[in-house]
């Protein structure tokens, strides 16, 4: 008897002793503990796994069946009902590096192919695009004022000593490195044009469309044709991406091609060459302009370029001022990762006139928000709908755009390696028939499970990196 009550007093000292552990630990430990027990843990590692640890996952139920409507056999099924929690995990393909770094990494792979195919072929891109002329163009916002400015050599050197309207130098004598705060920020708040900034912004789009139009518009006068009859000798294509400035400007980096009348399969008229091309974007950047008309609130505008405009040719082997595809192609991918959220602001959407108040920015980017909400509830700049952009300052346009004919598409990147990762794909054919059914069930991740996948995101890098080095080293393959 006496034994027996030993033994139960022993398990229930136990027991509240695994509890008061339990109790010490972290919810992360907790929430790690839960993860690791559930008989689906070992299926959901590889679910994630494939996402390539996918920091905000999206789940979806449902089900897919390929089958032959000739013979009736079915020759694919999967449905989620065996899978933890009935549902699976798929990339969010969120570009933004701040938000998800797997798949921003992979967002930025597709857009230097992308790009790249644009410049030399391939992707169902001719080759013979390789010998069209092309250019790599940066176009940049005009000044709204004096900023500061990093580099080696003094900010703004001034002996005189002037000062503005409000008292402040006009001048800095120091000389910023480029992770000084200062940088970007402007010398005087009072005298920046935060008005003009915003809505330079938000006619940045349409800036480049007439830009676009008036490169067309001087090529066909070079050439002796009519601006109407452009599209029956040579077609312009582009790859443009933002970039935003310390200063919360953004400014484009374009890869503008000139092809013949059919597209890149086509060869460009005999007059249609490099120089010839980077003349038109010079003359177009410099007579764009899209005005505002006048209001009793805002005055006039009259939107145009900055006065640094930077046109290289671009070539398969780099010499002189030219750059070369694969250069073009990589720093065009960078960007695309990139958000507002990397010069210093937000990169997600504001709500409220307190988010502004509150956020965790510089004294200039909250200005220049602050400003987007004021004139966004202005009647005459309804249409701008700057309440919904004052997070990218105002700049309404998409991170990457492209002419429809420069080369192929983001889905059909993601189609091919699809494709590549599930083995050889499915015989097409008109007797095929595919049929799905899916439902938005949840996303992201729980404590334990985002420490999952950084861990699985980490080790997928660390093994790409040991990949390139053997590859280097010469070793071979698998």
């Amino acid at each position: 008897m006496t034994a027996a009550l030993d033994g139960t007093t022993g398990a229930r000292r136990y027991v509240a002793q695994t509890a008061e552990r339990t109790r010490r630990l972290s919810d992360l430990d907790r929430d790690l503990i839960r993860l690791a027990s559930e008989p689906g843990y070992p299926r959901w590692v590889d679910q994630v796994r494939a996402t390539g640890g996918c920091a905000r996952p999206v789940y979806l139920a449902g089900h897919t069946t390929t089958y032959d409507r000739a013979t009736g056999s079915v020759l694919r099924h999967y449905d989620t009902a065996s899978e933890p929690g009935g549902r699976l995990a798929v990339r969010c393909r969120n570009r933004r590096a701040s938000r998800c770094g797997p798949c921003s990494r992979e967002h930025a792979g597709d857009t230097f192919h992308l790009v790249r195919a644009g410049l030399s072929g391939g992707k169902g891109t001719p080759e013979a695009v390789a010998d069209h002329p092309r250019l790599f163009v940066t176009l940049t916002a005009p000044s709204f004022g004096p900023v500061h400015r990093a580099g080696p050599d003094r900010c703004r050197p001034r002996r005189d000593g002037e000062t503005c309207p409000h008292g402040r130098a006009l001048g800095c004598g120091r000389t910023h490195p480029d992770d000084d705060p200062a940088v970007g920020q402007p010398l005087c708040q009072a005298c920046y044009d935060y008005t003009a900034h915003v809505l330079w912004h938000a006619h940045a789009g349409e800036l480049w469309n007439r830009t676009c139009r008036a490169i067309r518009r001087h090529l066909a006068t070079a050439a002796g044709i009519t601006q109407t009859h452009f599209a029956r000798h040579a077609r312009l294509a582009f790859a443009k991406v933002t970039e935003y400035q310390r200063r919360g400007a953004v400014h484009f980096h374009a890869v503008v091609r000139l092809d013949g009348p059919a597209g890149p399969g086509t060869p460009p008229p005999s007059w249609g060459t490099a120089d010839l091309l980077a003349d038109a974007v010079r003359a177009a950047a410099s007579a764009a302009r899209v005005t505002l008309d006048a209001s009793a609130a805002l005055g006039e505008y009259a939107f145009g370029w900055g006065v640094q405009l930077d046109v290289r040719p671009v070539r398969a082997f780099g010499d002189g001022p030219a750059v070369t595809d694969d250069a073009v192609a990589a720093y065009v991918a960078k960007y695309t990762s990139k958000s507002v959220g990397d010069s210093g602001a937000l990169d997600h959407r504001i709500t409220s006139r307190a988010q502004i108040t509150y956020a965790a920015v510089s004294p200039h980017l909250r200005t220049l928000m602050a400003v987007c909400w004021r004139l966004g509830d202005l009647p005459q700049l309804a249409h701008l709908r700057l309440r919904a952009w004052a997070h990218t300052l105002g700049y309404r346009g998409h991170c990457l755009t492209k002419s429809r004919r420069y080369s192929t598409t983001y889905r059909a990147l993601r189609a091919a390696r699809t494709a590549h990762r599930a083995g050889q794909p499915l015989a097409q054919g008109p007797t095929l028939v595919v049929e799905a059914a899916w439902r938005y069930v949840g996303s992201g991740h729980t404590a334990g499970e985002a420490a999952v996948a950084a861990g699985i995101a980490e080790d997928l890098a660390e093994l790409r990196t040991l990949r390139r080095a053997m590859s280097a080293s010469g070793w071979p393959d698998g």
